[in-house]
């Protein structure tokens, strides 16, 4: 198979799952676990995509001034801050450990 047959595959599989998504009934999906699940599925995608971003390097692993600001931004999230002190402060740790050499 091609690259391009593959990306016609994959595109076709998502189409058809995105129909069949509105093929199911709303009463089911009203009910009390489905939405949970739901709800956490989401969240537990936007944390692989958080973890692949900040610590993928191809096919290694790299531990970088990322590491740091993302866990000074969780912290900060736990602790209600708003997203601008969230971000600033990140970027801010980020940029120290650059500045001072201790990370990449």
């Amino acid at each position: 198979m091609t690259l391009w047959g593959a990306i016609v595959l994959a595109a076709t599989i998502c189409l058809a799952m995105k129909a069949a998504g509105y093929l199911v009934p709303a009463r089911i999906l009203e009910e009390p676990r489905p939405a949970r699940i739901s709800d956490l599925l989401t969240v537990a995608l936007l944390a692989a995509l958080v973890a692949v971003q900040t610590l993928g390097a191809g096919q290694a692993v790299m531990v970088d001034a990322r590491v740091p600001a993302v866990l000074v931004a969780a912290g900060l999230l736990w602790a209600r801050q708003s997203f601008l002190v969230v971000v600033f402060a990140a970027a801010a740790v980020a940029a120290l450990l650059r500045l001072a050499g201790l990370a990449a």
